[in-house]
């Protein structure tokens, strides 16, 4: 048979084994594909919650085609239920449910609903005590004092319980109310309530009354708000402090690779009616409210002390004597003082631990994100890297080919051919291993460090983009430098941030072809590293907002990157600042300690 057939043989096998193996790898993946359920608190039913969180899980889908998001709304019971279960992954609550299941079943927020068109973006729940706008209605919370007052349900947070925290401060008990009417959801059940004659006042959510004027429910001029308070540029009328918006958060058995999707995929959701993601606000408010009231996670708090039941039972104690009373209620007090001060502080440092734990994994995925980022950037240079031995071995190979189609099958040509296609390979794998320990999820590891290894390293991993860009390295490395410990990935973290930096700072700029400066040096206990560019350098305004987290002059920045390189460099026990160059341009230093038996 001709040596043409047998490779169009070859190549037709070659071909259909490709196409099986696309085929079952497409069928593979859509049998992973499952559904996601996300549970949404309808505290104004279930086609407002759907008007309202529908295109977060449209966004979702489009975003994240791998699985299904669907939609399940549900009262505060239902969502209790179905955490508890554990028959939904993700859920959109109000901040005091969040507070609860967190304490209850561990829920964790991954990001705080945001709202563009508010003074205060994220500080938006809170509540509107209304009553019928009427001469001599009540105006003050003293004067609800004798009213029958409608709420959803006594367990709603902006439905009643913030109002009974900001009544409780005034000094109005709930018992100098006429009674609490709860009229359940949705919440326009509540001007039912007052309309018909049931209730003299109700509690709203913030900004309702405002929706249901505005759709034409109700008359501008029906309702009179009871406490007024006034925040500039908030567009709403409520009686209450503002509380964190709502937060969506993943049950603690919803796998952390989908959280973390999720978690990314909400973040770039762009505004939909002025209502975005943002990053997850501090919930601390709300945990003050329910320590106020000693309710949900702090229930514990009502409970009856031992100098309560000595108070109740006092004429008990009278009749044993008053020298045993005396020494009965003296040692109560000394055991339930020691009893209270243990709690506390066994409380305090379960409270301090789980902050620390909270705090470090949040830097964790913090620093994650930020390697991710750094090689978003670089990734169009990454493929242009191994874009070049992958080239290689299709030469190698196809001159390979042609040799055995000439019938020139010379072992010496084809050998150096095979090795050429191996030389090329492993080139290509050292830059996909460099890439892949960057980027994986890993524990802080402290090693002996050699750092112009290091520095060396990096600029392998970043002298392609450089290179590029037509932005030579100056590199001047101080031998004869000793160890130190750190961790290898997170300080290549930082030279990169770094390198990057410099390198945005020279795109169209003259000073360029002068190119990036890298050294390393000595200074006494520590070593100093050094990058210098020759770009415009910082503005006064600039240099005073550099290391702050969030602030950026990249159009497409996190503001991130330098915020993650200085709390890396200062976790090594070192330091990072930015100097202007006189010439022109910026140096960016940082120093790490040496180890302790090269210190001296």
């Amino acid at each position: 048979m001709p040596a043409a057939s047998v490779y169009a043989n070859f190549a037709a096998m070659i071909r259909s084994l490709f196409i099986f193996a696309l085929i079952v790898y497409l069928l593979a993946t859509a049998a992973e594909a499952r559904e996601v359920k996300i549970a949404v608190l309808a505290f104004q039913g279930s086609e407002r919650a759907a008007r309202d969180f529908e295109p977060t899980v449209a966004h979702l889908g489009r975003t994240l085609r791998a699985h299904h998001f669907t939609m399940v709304p549900l009262d505060l019971a239902g969502i209790s239920k179905a955490v508890e279960a554990r028959s939904i992954d993700f859920v959109i609550t109000n901040p005091g449910e969040y507070v609860d299941l967190e304490s209850r079943f561990g829920v964790t927020r991954l990001a705080t609903l945001e709202s563009r068109d508010h003074a205060v973006p994220t500080d938006t729940v809170g509540s509107t005590v209304i009553v019928p706008n009427r001469p001599g209605h009540a105006a003050t919370f003293a004067e609800l004092a004798g009213l029958r007052l409608a709420v959803v349900a006594t367990d709603a947070f902006g439905g009643w319980q913030v109002i009974w925290r900001e009544m409780d401060e005034a000094g109005i008990a709930t018992s100098k109310l006429a009674g609490l009417v709860e009229t359940g959801f949705p919440m326009e059940k509540v001007l039912a309530a007052i309309r018909s004659g049931q209730a003299d006042a109700g509690v709203l959510r913030t900004c309702l009354l405002e929706d249901e004027i505005a759709d034409g429910r109700v008359k501008p001029d029906e309702f009179a708000v009871v406490a007024e308070r006034a925040v500039p540029g908030f567009p709403c009328q409520f009686s209450s402090r503002l509380y964190p918006d709502w937060p969506f958060a993943r049950l603690a058995g919803t796998s952390p690779d989908l959280a973390k999707a999720v978690t990314a995929s909400l973040l770039t959701m762009m505004p939909v009616e002025g209502r975005a993601w943002t990053a997850p606000q501090d919930y601390t408010s709300v945990h003050a409210l329910f320590r106020q009231l000693r309710i949900g996670p702090y229930e514990y708090l009502a409970h009856s002390t031992l100098i309560g039941l000595v108070r109740a039972n006092w004429h008990w104690f009278l009749t044993a004597g008053l020298g045993l009373v005396w020494w009965i209620i003296h040692v109560a007090r000394v055991e339930t003082l020691v009893r209270r001060r243990t709690t506390e502080l066994t409380r305090e440092i379960q409270e301090r631990e789980k902050a620390e734990q909270t705090a470090r994994l949040h830097r964790e995925e913090r620093d994650q994100f930020s390697r991710l980022g750094i090689l978003g950037e670089m990734a169009s240079n990454i493929a242009h890297e191994l874009n070049q031995p992958l080239a290689a071995i299709t030469n190698y190979a196809e001159g390979m080919t042609r040799l055995i189609d000439a019938g020139r099958t010379d072992p010496a040509m084809l050998r150096d051919g095979a090795r050429g296609i191996a030389g090329q390979a492993e080139r290509a794998g050292v830059i996909i291993r460099r890439i892949r320990s960057f980027v994986r999820r890993r524990e802080v590891r402290r090693e002996s460090l050699d750092i112009n290894e290091v520095v060396r390293e990096t600029l392998f991993l970043f002298g392609g983009p450089a290179g590029r860009s037509g932005v030579p390295f100056h590199v001047h490395l101080d031998a004869g430098l000793p160890s130190l410990t750190a961790d290898r990935i997170e300080i290549e973290q930082v030279l990169l941030n770094l390198l990057q930096n410099a390198l945005d700072a020279m795109v169209g700029h003259e000073g360029r072809g002068r190119g990036i400066g890298v050294s390393t040096a000595r200074s006494d206990d520590t070593v100093k590293i050094a990058v210098r560019d020759h770009g415009t350098g910082l503005t006064p305004e600039v240099e005073a907002h550099l290391f702050d987290t969030f602030f950026t002059t990249k159009p497409q920045g996190l503001g991130l990157g330098l915020s993650i390189c200085r709390t890396i460099v200062e976790s090594h026990g070192g330091r990072l600042w930015a100097t202007n160059e006189v010439t022109g341009g910026l140096t960016m230093h940082f120093t790490l300690p040496l180890s302790p038996e090269d210190s001296r």
